[in-house]
């Protein structure tokens, strides 16, 4: 007895797949491109704020974490307390929460994202010289680029240029960055992390979460 041919469920699949390629065929191939950029155009509209949820506590310590992976790949002794005195001049150890952003549908809005913020560690050293600078940027330029992070600029500073090295990993949702201005003897650094949903967010809170992170004392001592 032949096997029966039970019927299938799929039936409208078929008769939708019908109709899809009556479609196509009727825009043609310009259409068919143009139904491509539409539907992916949507999935990334759609994929823009699927953050993840994460403490404003979690997300900065891990941007201090980075950080402090670098600075001593850098080999900085110092301590840098907490704070900043004079921006651009004194050492820095800072915190900050951002707004995160959805484009919308066409990407054409700029709405912030309730629930959603963006994390960054900043801190920055004085009196820094060339002999501790550049060797320390080479370093740290082959560290990156060793671990898989993209290298996104990275330039020595030719021709009374400052020294800077810009990487990200993650499509860019993770970046770091480090500039040396030569002139001053100035070192800064930074880490941001990708944005992410506050879980203690409630309707009608004012602000970035984690606006009111503090970091504690930064240096190569810092073990967890």
């Amino acid at each position: 007895m032949p096997d029966e041919t039970v019927p299938s469920a799929a039936t409208p699949d078929s008769s939708r797949s019908k109709a899809s390629s009556w479609l196509l065929g009727t825009l043609g191939c310009g259409g068919a491109a143009l139904v491509g950029v539409l539907v992916l155009v949507v999935a990334l509209a759609w994929g823009s704020t699927d953050f993840q949820r994460v403490s404003p506590e979690e997300m900065a310590d891990r941007a201090l974490r980075r950080s402090q992976q670098a600075y001593e790949v850098m080999g900085f002794k110092r301590t840098i307390e907490p704070g900043v005195e004079d921006i651009g001049v004194s050492t820095e150890n800072t915190f900050d929460s951002g707004f995160c952003y959805d484009g919308g549908l066409l990407g054409l809005d700029d709405r912030t994202v309730d629930g959603a913020y963006s994390m960054r560690h900043a801190w920055a050293l004085d009196h820094v010289p060339a002999s501790q600078a550049v060797p320390g940027l080479r370093r740290l330029h082959r560290f990156f680029k060793d671990d898989g992070w993209k290298v996104t600029f990275y330039g020595e500073g030719e021709q009374g240029r400052d020294w800077e090295l810009f990487v990200q990993r993650d499509d860019g949702d993770e970046r770091m960055s480090f500039t040396w201005y030569p002139d001053r003897e100035y070192f800064t650094g930074g880490a941001s992390m990708p944005c992410a949903y506050d879980p203690e967010w409630k309707s009608g809170d004012v602000g970035p979460a984690g606006d009111d992170q503090r970091p504690p004392a930064f240096g190569p001592a810092r073990r967890d």
